[in-house]
């Protein structure tokens, strides 16, 4: 379906010059002086080579009409992350290096929304906020909130590293931010 260069979104999938690529990253930018112009990173769903291609604003484009499903994460085998579906319960594998840096997000158990491209998952989708359970947290030493030392790195139940409020303890469950990789909030 052709549209312009504001439909470009993370996950989108593009046919350009035949082949078909996902959207791994995009900016829409705006100089002062000049035409705004999208600047975007894909990965070719063939070869999974990533290529930059700059788009002038409103440069018609070809987005592929991709399915989303509600899918559960399972486990990991070597590169591959294992999913199912919540429905059929039909499970499969996405590539490593589509998932890309939202791996480190994913635990057992969580629902996340997988964009399918004949039934081939493509892009993945992880909810604003994850909780998970802190298994290491080293202890709030006096004087540290004097320094203006107020967080400490923390280690989560998927192994996880994260900056956190001093008063976090070992056992408490806490709520991630997947956007920014932040400590969001107590759960």
């Amino acid at each position: 379906m052709a549209v312009t260069t504001s439909d470009i979104r993370k996950g989108a999938v593009i046919r350009h010059n035949n082949n078909l690529y996902v959207v791994v990253e995009f900016q829409h930018v705006n100089p002062g002086k000049g035409a705004a112009f999208t600047r975007t990173r894909m990965k070719d769903l063939g070869t999974g080579k990533v290529i930059e291609i700059t788009y002038k604003s409103g440069e018609a484009i070809d987005i592929v009409s991709v399915e989303f499903q509600t899918m559960q994460y399972l486990y990991k085998t070597g590169e591959n992350y294992a999913l199912m579906n919540m429905s059929t319960f039909e499970q499969v594998e996405m590539n490593g290096d589509l998932v890309g840096d939202e791996g480190k997000y994913l635990k057992e158990g969580l629902e996340v929304i997988i964009g399918l491209f004949e039934e081939r998952p493509v892009s993945i989708e992880l909810p604003k906020k994850v909780q998970y359970k802190v298994v290491e947290a080293p202890p709030a030493v006096k004087g540290d909130t004097a320094s203006g030392n107020v967080t400490k790195e923390i280690i989560l139940d998927n192994g996880l590293h994260v900056q956190a409020p001093i008063f976090i303890k070992e056992g408490e469950e806490i709520l991630v931010n997947t956007e920014t990789g932040l400590y969001s909030a107590r759960a």
